[in-house]
């Protein structure tokens, strides 16, 4: 597994690369893992999801007015 810095350097470099489709590339990264049964890789896959999200700011808590 990668370090928490590792981590967040992917997940900042795949926002970079696609924007706002970020969340799918990570998507069809963890589908492809999933067919070749790489659970290492998608649980990798799944905490540079987290961080894209939280970079995203879809993963922080709504705001009531």
């Amino acid at each position: 597994m990668l370090s928490d810095w590792e981590l967040w350097a992917c997940a900042n470099q795949v926002l970079n690369t696609h924007g706002e489709n970020a969340p799918l590339h990570v998507a069809e990264q963890i589908g492809a893992l999933a067919l070749a049964q790489d659970e290492a890789g998608i649980a990798t896959w799944k905490a540079i999801a987290k961080r894209v999200a939280e970079l995203m700011g879809k993963d922080r808590p709504t705001r009531l007015q």
